[in-house]
C-alpha cells in the first residue's frame, strides 16, 4: 500500500479477511459523523460470486433493538468525539510555515518533498531518515537534487524549535511514540496507520501489540478531506487515510449516507502499484507480467474493510472496483447523479462522462480521484470504478491538502499539478 510509506508486516491467518485503511467501518461511522451511535455494529463475511472468486465483500447482519437496526462493529476509526480547543491557524499571505518531514527517505516522504517544491508557503526545515542520517537528500533521491534542502538527520537529533508542522511518514508501530514526544504546539499529519483506529483494543487485535499512545488515538481526526473538512480544519493531529480507503470511501460514503445502496453484498476489488521495500514479492521477476494478490487473510486494514487487494507491476496508481446492490427503485443513473452533485465544485474529485472508464494513467502525478458508475448486467446492481495516484491522493497529496486546511490556507495550495500523460 502506498499510503504512509510504511513497510507493513503481514498478520497471521484468521477470520478477519484482508483490507486496507479504515474503509468500511468509517462508512458506518459516517452515518453519524460526530460519534458512532451506540447501536451501530457490523458483522462482515466474505462474499464471492461465481465470476468474482478472488474478491471479498460484506454481508450485513441486522437484529432489532428498540426499533433500530443493529450492526456489529469490530472496529471504528479515529474521528472527533468532541470539538477540540485547537483553533485553525491562519497563515498570512507570504508567511513561511516551517515543515519537518519524518521518514523522508521513503516514497511518501520523497513525494512530500516533490509536492512542497511548488508550495509557496511551506518550507522544509527538518528532514529525518535514521538509516540515511548525514546524507544529502539529493544523493538518496537524485530527481530532487535541484531542491535546497537540509541534510537528513536521525530523529533523535532533530531540532523542532523552529518547526510549525510535521509530516510523519514513518512505518506503522513506530509513529505513535514519536508523535507523543513531539512538542504539543506542532500541527501533525500522520501518514501511517497508527492513529486510524479509535479503539485501542481493536488496534492491539489487528496490529499485534498494544497501542503506546492511547491519548493520541482519541485526539486524532481522520483525514478524508472532502468528507471531514471542518473537523480537519480545527485539528492539531490528523490521521491521513491510506490509498485503499481513500479510493473506496470517496465513492461509497455519499451513497451509503444517502441510503442509495445496501450495506450487504458490497464487493471491492482493488489494485495498486508496487511499493518500496526489500521483499521477494516486490522483485521484478516475481511480479512482472501479472497481477499479485496479497494480504488475503491478514492485511493490516482488515479491521476496516473486507476486500481483495492486488499489486500490479506499475510504479504508481490504484484502481478500486466496487460492486454494489442498489436500494429498491434506485438506478445506476441515480448513483451517478448523487455523486456528481456531492462532488460538484470539488477540485480533486471528478465524475467522468458517459461510459468513459477511469484509468490510473489519467491521474498519475496528480491529487485527483476520477470515478464513474456503470450499470451491472445483474439487475439491481451497479459497478463503481475509482482511480487515484496512490502516492498523491492516496498519501502525500492528501496529507498536504489536510495541512493546508489546518494552517488556514486554500487546500489546493501546491497541489495543482496536472496528471502526467502518456
Amino acid at each position: 500500500m502506498g499510503g504512509g510509506g510504511a513497510r507493513w508486516r503481514r498478520r497471521g491467518s484468521g477470520p478477519k479477511g484482508g483490507g486496507d485503511g479504515c474503509s468500511f467501518f468509517l462508512l458506518s461511522w459516517f452515518l453519524s459523523p460526530r460519534e458512532t451511535p451506540p447501536w451501530v455494529s457490523l458483522e462482515m463475511n466474505g462474499v464471492c460470486g461465481l465470476n468474482l472468486k478472488s474478491c471479498s465483500g460484506f454481508m450485513l447482519k441486522t437484529t432489532p433493538k428498540v426499533g433500530c437496526p443493529s450492526l456489529r462493529v469490530r472496529a471504528s476509526v479515529s474521528s472527533p468525539q468532541k470539538q477540540y480547543s485547537s483553533k485553525t491557524t491562519q497563515v498570512k499571505s507570504g508567511e513561511e510555515v516551517q515543515i519537518a518531514v519524518l521518514g523522508a527517505s521513503g516514497y511518501t516522504g520523497a513525494e512530500i518533498v516533490r509536492l512542497l517544491a511548488s508550495h509557496p508557503q511551506f518550507h522544509i526545515k527538518v528532514m529525518t531518515a535514521d538509516r540515511k542520517a548525514g546524507e544529502q537528500f539529493g544523493s538518496v533521491f537524485p530527481h530532487l537534487i535541484t531542491q535546497d534542502l537540509p541534510n537528513l538527520v536521525a530523529i533523535k537529533d532533530a531540532d523542532f524549535s523552529n518547526v510549525d508542522a510535521v509530516f510523519c511518514c514513518l512505518p506503522h508501530g513506530t509513529t505513535q511514540e514519536i508523535i507523543k514526544g513531539l512538542p504539543k504546539q506542532l500541527k501533525i499529519v500522520d501518514l501511517s496507520a497508527d492513529l486510524q483506529l479509535r479503539d485501542i483494543n481493536e488496534y492491539a487485535e489487528w496490529y499485534g501489540h498494544s497501542h503506546r499512545a492511547p491519548e493520541l488515538q482519541q485526539e486524532a481526526v481522520y483525514g478524508l478531506t472532502e468528507v471531514l473538512r471542518d473537523e480537519i480544519r480545527n485539528a492539531r493531529l490528523v490521521a491521513n487515510p491510506g490509498c485503499y480507503p481513500t479510493s473506496i470511501q470517496l465513492p461509497l460514503v455519499p451513497l451509503i449516507k444517502a441510503k442509495l445502496i445496501k450495506l450487504s453484498n458490497i464487493i471491492i476489488d482493488a489494485k495498486s502499484g508496487v511499493r518500496r521495500g526489500v521483499k521477494e514479492a516486490n522483485l521484478y521477476t516475481e511480479i512482472a507480467g501479472g497481477i499479485h494478490a496479497y494480504g488475503i487473510k491478514g492485511h493490516r486494514h482488515g479491521s476496516a474493510v473486507l476486500y481483495c487487494i492486488k499489486r500490479t507491476w506499475s510504479k504508481r496508481g490504484m484502481q478500486s472496483t466496487m460492486f454494489v446492490e442498489m436500494a429498491p427503485g434506485v438506478t445506476a443513473g441515480d448513483l451517478y447523479q448523487h455523486l456528481k452533485s456531492t462532488y460538484e465544485g470539488e477540485e480533486f474529485v471528478k465524475l467522468l462522462h458517459g461510459s468513459t472508464a477511469p484509468h490510473t494513467r489519467h491521474v498519475v502525478g496528480s491529487n485527483y480521484c476520477f470515478m464513474n458508475v456503470f450499470e451491472d448486467r445483474i439487475p439491481g446492481r451497479a459497478i463503481i470504478i475509482s482511480v487515484i495516484d496512490n502516492l498523491v491522493k492516496g498519501s502525500s497529496g492528501q496529507a498536504v491538502q489536510n495541512l493546508n486546511l489546518m494552517m488556514g490556507l486554500p487546500e489546493n495550495t501546491g497541489l495543482q499539478y496536472q496528471p502526467l500523460f502518456p
